[in-house]
């Protein structure tokens, strides 16, 4: 891992490939589906406040914006 890795969303790229990208929500429901939960996972996140909880909503917002990102590199828009 990355040292940007770690900063910024706590796992790999690969891992968010592989967790969110090709999880059962992804297959089922969507990409669009999985960002929204990772943007209300952080809302939750945010409402304890505390700074711990408080990195973990930004990393959430992170790999959500990593998917939207590589959501749009196949629609073949660029970033």
């Amino acid at each position: 891992m990355t040292n940007f890795e770690h900063q910024a969303y706590g796992i790999t790229a690969k891992d968010i490939r592989e967790q969110y990208m090709n999880s059962t929500t992804a297959k089922f429901s969507g990409l669009e589906m999985v960002v929204a939960g990772l943007l209300s996972d952080a809302q939750e996140l945010v409402s304890f406040g505390n700074k711990q909880a408080l990195d973990k909503a930004r990393q959430n917002m992170n790999i959500a914006k990593f998917i939207l990102f590589e959501m749009m590199d196949q629609r073949g828009h660029s970033v």
